[in-house]
């Protein structure tokens, strides 16, 4: 029986320098567009994916956009979810049309909201003299959501963007979209976005082509819960955000 894991990748696979608790050993992973060093692996995590590598396939399922994904530099060979699984690549790395397709017709109906939220935010940034604002991440022609990043790095400064104006939006008039807070990344996605989804989507796929599976599901945050909550297996890496929600607290 073939075995499938849907990993994700920052702060599950790798994570900035800042985010390693020991630096000893540690190699690139992932660059930024200047080339210099955006991520990690630590030795446990290589030995990680060499042993996950040997026995099943590994299918990234990240937030990263087509060009942050193409400098990530573990090596892949099958399917992958982008974007919180608003894009997935084929093997052969050409993008899946059809559910490109369906998402650009969900996205374009859900960018008005995206909008009005990321006018809300910045409006209340000029107010308060904050110096962060909302940025609409699009790719491949498709927009997807907004995230907000504290221009000191400071992510607890985002609590307050979330408190005082995302969530009473979401509450009100933003019921169809949902807020992702983690470290220094506040992201609203409309509820049709989901990693979740592709996931499905994919699985399915591969049982059509291998008959029954296993599937894995491995990541950080909240926002990873649906999908591997989906799978026949989870795994949570230790001193992320999702594990002091889960095994942390018992």
């Amino acid at each position: 029986m073939k075995k499938f894991l849907f990993a994700d990748l920052d702060d599950t696979l790798f994570q900035t320098l800042e985010k390693c608790a020991v630096r000893d050993a540690l190699e690139p992973a992932a660059y930024y567009s200047n080339g210099s060093i955006c991520s990690y692996t630590t030795p446990a995590q290589r030995a990680f994916f060499s042993f996950v590598s040997e026995g099943m396939t590994v299918i990234p399922t990240t937030a990263r956009s087509l060009d942050a994904f193409s400098r990530v530099h573990l090596g892949f060979s099958s399917y992958a979810v982008l974007n919180f699984g608003g894009i997935i690549l084929q093997p052969d790395g050409g993008i899946e049309r059809d559910w490109q397709g369906r998402m650009h017709g969900l996205m374009l109906a859900a960018l008005p909201g995206l909008q009005e939220l990321s006018a809300h935010i910045d409006d209340w940034c000029a107010r308060t003299g904050y110096g962060g604002r909302a940025r609409l991440v699009e790719d491949a022609g498709t927009p997807f959501f907004i995230v907000v990043k504290d221009p000191d790095k400071v992510a607890l400064n985002l609590e307050r963007v979330e408190r005082e104006v995302v969530l009473p939006w979401i509450a009100g008039e933003g019921k169809a979209y949902c807020v992702h807070r983690n470290g220094n990344n506040l992201a609203v996605l409309p509820r049709t976005l989901d990693k979740a989804d592709a996931v499905a989507w994919i699985t399915e796929r591969l049982r059509r082509e291998h008959g029954e599976i296993v599937t894995f599901g491995m990541g950080d945050s909240r926002s990873d819960a649906r999908f591997m909550a989906d799978c026949d297996y989870a795994i949570i890496p230790r001193r992320t955000q999702l594990a002091k929600l889960t095994v942390e607290t018992l």
